[in-house]
């Protein structure tokens, strides 16, 4: 599958009221966005996944992620082969561990050796009556282990809550080839207070999940600017600003390697879907 331009990360598409989410897809798809992504926390995905190719006709749907304690490999693989005999060959299924603390919640012990549950939900997958192709499934690889296991098992890599540093890390461990599909949050605003009022509660949440804190301190971030949620690291991980502003960090994302950029954009109202400032979004894209 080959997948280029930039697209919307949006769990508003995935949780909002359907026809709401199937007539954005479709306004989505006319702005030129190349796909669209949607999350899974829990609740019936692949209906989402095709509410979402139903109402469009070229743009990859992609999940980011489907978490592979919430689906048994036959489920993912028929759901797959029927929503693409369906609708061709625009159902990307990103695959992820998710974190312990959530995973947990409802079994505790559940969540252990992640690689290794990686691996074996990729061979479920190989060995289903209607296997998924591995040039239609992604992983979403943070540290160096799954990074590898994507480069050999499956099209490429979806990392979320990164930055450019880390799409050049993919690009590295993956070379020329595989997908590198990096999720980047922005905010559309005047100001640093204006993004930091919208981003930090968000932004909080996800860094007390040790999958993305040990990502970050990887990258060179302390433990402070974790627990303080610094200047330097909220304008890492969040784009803010003029529509320049988000085109200028997509462009770092591409220069660093990535094939596509999805977009995933805040607002104060977090169940309202983005769709103004999705239009502003595209307008400045080329």
């Amino acid at each position: 599958m080959e997948l280029s331009g930039v697209g919307v990360w949006s769990q508003q598409l995935r949780y909002g009221d359907k026809g709401q989410a199937a007539e954005a897809a479709a306004e989505l798809e006319e702005l030129g966005y190349s796909a669209l992504w949607i999350p899974d926390v829990g609740g019936p995905v692949f209906d989402a996944v095709g509410n979402l190719l139903g109402a469009t006709r070229r743009a990859v749907v992609a999940t980011g992620i489907l978490n592979l304690w919430m689906h048994t490999p036959e489920e993912a693989a028929d759901a797959h082969a029927s929503l693409t005999a369906e609708h061709g060959d625009r159902f990307l299924m990103g695959i992820g561990v998710s974190h312990a603390p959530l995973v947990d919640q409802k079994e505790a012990g559940r969540y252990r050796k992640p690689l290794a549950a990686m691996t074996a939900f990729l061979d479920g997958l190989d060995r289903a009556e209607r296997p998924v192709p591995a040039g239609s499934r992604v992983l979403a690889a943070l540290g160096p282990k799954m990074l590898a296991l994507a480069a050999e098992r499956s099209g490429g890599v979806h990392p979320y809550l990164v930055t450019p540093d880390h799409t050049r890390t993919a690009r590295e461990t993956l070379g020329e080839g595989p997908l590198v599909l990096p999720e980047q949050t922005v905010v559309l605003c005047s100001t640093r207070e204006e993004a930091r009022e919208v981003g930090v509660g968000w932004l909080r949440n996800y860094l007390a999940l040790p999958n993305y804190a040990n990502n970050l301190l990887r990258l060179g971030f302390s433990a402070e600017d974790l627990e303080s949620v610094s200047d330097p690291l909220f304008d890492a991980l969040i784009a803010w600003g003029d529509e320049e502003a988000i085109r200028r960090r997509v462009d770092e994302h591409r220069a660093a390697g990535a094939d596509h950029v999805c977009l995933q954009v805040l607002t104060a109202d977090s169940n309202a879907f983005p769709r103004e400032e999705w239009r502003r979004i595209a307008a400045a894209l080329p």
